[in-house]
């Protein structure tokens, strides 16, 4: 009688473990790592400008709501503890944030159609980017019971200025042209052309500043005359080109027209900033010492070839040419239109600080004025100074901002939209925004040009006939650039004071019987 009740005892045993374990294998305990399961996926690299806004797009491929999970961004490998941003308990925790990240980060969208947090869209939208800020980030999502991550690439770029050409007339026609441009992130591509072929360059040298900014310098020697080009730019991105026509010293007198805008740098030399006075020095130490050997002692000097010394040539310092100029000279005066955005009084410029320019911080033709008489014919020539006196400072200045030139325009167009270029009728000479050694040409694209020094007085030497306008630094007795233009109709000085500048410019008046320079 006993093994019938172990046998229905065993039995029910055996029972009660299979509902137990029916009972754990549909329980919701068990099925939940199932249902909670993600993956993380991304878009790398990105690539962004330094100052605008970068989108790190990160999303769970489920498409799950993820407003109760933690979102973690964090820039490195070991940066983990102090993220770039921290999302848990549905809000932002600032506790341990990254100071640089303060401000610049939330979350964005990985398009414009993503359903943010609900749709599992955790993307970083990271503001103001920084060279800082290049590296890989780490998107890092996890819930109570399971996590995943992945890596994004970020690049930030910085576009920089346009490139800088400079000539030195050489021997035999040569010209050695120098390009340079600066304020690039990361290192640009340099390439030069003659419009036919591809040019290859002496060298091509970068440095890098402070900032993590690149600049690069290259030179070449070309024959005269020709057309050149230097193109900076960016892997994938449209580079920023200068573009300058050489001509013959000894055709320039006789040339009978050339393509507006286009600068004429036969007798135009420009020089570096930095290497002048050492070459200069070793230039004639060399000479002195008439040695055959060609190389010169300075390790600063090794990456320099000799072609590329800007020597002070006849060229530059130009007195008899000047002195030519000066006898052709005219007493220009404002024409007065009553500008509310400039001030003049006699013979002297400058914009109204108390105006509200319409056009912003840039330059236009709404502060540019007209000068008399106007020219058809001849030779004409005059100065302007732009030196003053700040009397907070009690101490003579050169004015910062300023145009001078030519234009066919009777009356100054206000129209800030319009482009005061060779093209449209203005040449002229300028100074060059946040480059105090350089100025620049109206010609399209913008030819800039190094100086060694700020010019205090510029001579404006029109020789309508032969089509060409001419600026000299007066008290250097030194020519700074020439434009070769079609000229046709009536021509008439023009100024430009512009803006932001408390210095004035002044147009020089000569008695009648003095209208030649004092060498």
């Amino acid at each position: 009688m006993g093994r019938p009740s172990a046998t229905c005892a065993a039995l029910a045993y055996n029972r009660m473990i299979h509902f137990y374990f029916l009972a754990l294998l549909f329980s919701p305990c068990c099925v939940a790592p199932v249902s909670e399961t993600f993956t993380v996926s991304v878009k790398s690299p990105v690539s962004v400008q330094r100052g605008h806004t970068a989108i790190l797009p990160c999303w769970l491929t489920s498409s799950q709501n993820a407003e109760d999970m933690e979102v973690r961004w964090y820039q490195g490998s070991d940066e983990y503890d102090t993220p770039a941003l921290l999302y848990k308990e549905k809000a932002f925790d600032y506790s341990s944030q990254k100071a640089s990240f303060a401000g610049r980060v939330s979350f964005g969208l990985k398009e414009e159609t993503s359903g943010g947090l609900q749709a599992g869209d955790v993307s970083l939208k990271l503001e103001k980017a920084t060279i800082e800020d290049i590296g890989t980030y780490t998107c890092y999502v996890s819930s109570s019971v399971a996590y995943s991550s992945a890596s994004v690439s970020l690049t930030v770029t910085e576009t920089g200025r346009s490139p800088l050409l400079s000539a030195v007339m050489k021997d035999d026609n040569k010209v050695n042209l120098s390009c340079q441009s600066d304020g690039w992130y990361p290192k640009p591509e340099l390439s030069w052309s003659d419009n036919k072929t591809a040019l290859t360059p002496a060298n091509v040298m970068f440095s890098r500043i402070s900032a993590g900014f690149y600049s690069v310098h290259s030179w070449v020697l070309v024959s005269s005359p020709s057309e050149v080009s230097c193109s900076v730019g960016l892997f994938n991105e449209e580079p920023k080109e200068a573009r300058m026509r050489l001509e013959n010293p000894s055709s320039l007198q006789e040339e009978s027209g050339s393509s507006a805008g286009w600068v004429a740098f036969g007798t135009l030399l420009v020089f570096m900033l930095a290497a002048f006075g050492a070459l200069y020095f070793l230039y004639y130490r060399k000479k002195g010492n008439k040695s055959g050997n060609d190389t010169t002692d300075g390790a600063n000097l090794t990456n320099i070839p000799e072609e590329n010394e800007p020597l002070l040539s006849k060229a530059t310092r130009q007195p008899a040419a000047l002195l030519e100029a000066s006898k052709h000279y005219v007493n220009v005066q404002l024409v007065d239109t009553g500008n509310p955005l400039i001030k003049m009084k006699d013979s002297i410029l400058r914009d109204n600080a108390d105006a509200k320019f319409p056009d912003g911080d840039r330059v236009t033709c709404l502060t540019a004025v007209r000068g008399s008489p106007g020219f058809s014919s001849g030779r004409h020539y005059w100065e302007v100074s732009l030196e003053f006196f700040d009397n907070e400072q009690k101490m003579t200045l050169i004015k910062k901002s300023w145009w001078i030139g030519v234009t066919d325009k009777h009356e100054i167009p206000h129209d800030e939209r319009l482009s005061p270029t060779t093209k449209n009728g203005f040449w002229f000479l300028s100074s060059c925004p946040n480059q105090e050694d350089t100025l620049q040409f109206s010609t399209e694209p913008e030819t800039f040009i190094y100086v060694q020094s700020k010019p205090k007085t510029v001579g404006v030497y029109l020789d309508f006939d032969n089509r060409k306008l001419s600026f000299y630094n007066v008290e250097e007795k030194c020519l700074i650039g020439s434009l070769a233009a079609e000229f046709t109709g009536e021509l008439f000085p023009l100024f430009n004071p512009g803006k932001g500048d408390i210095g004035t410019m002044k147009i020089l008046q000569r008695p009648v019987q003095n209208q030649s320079i004092n060498t």
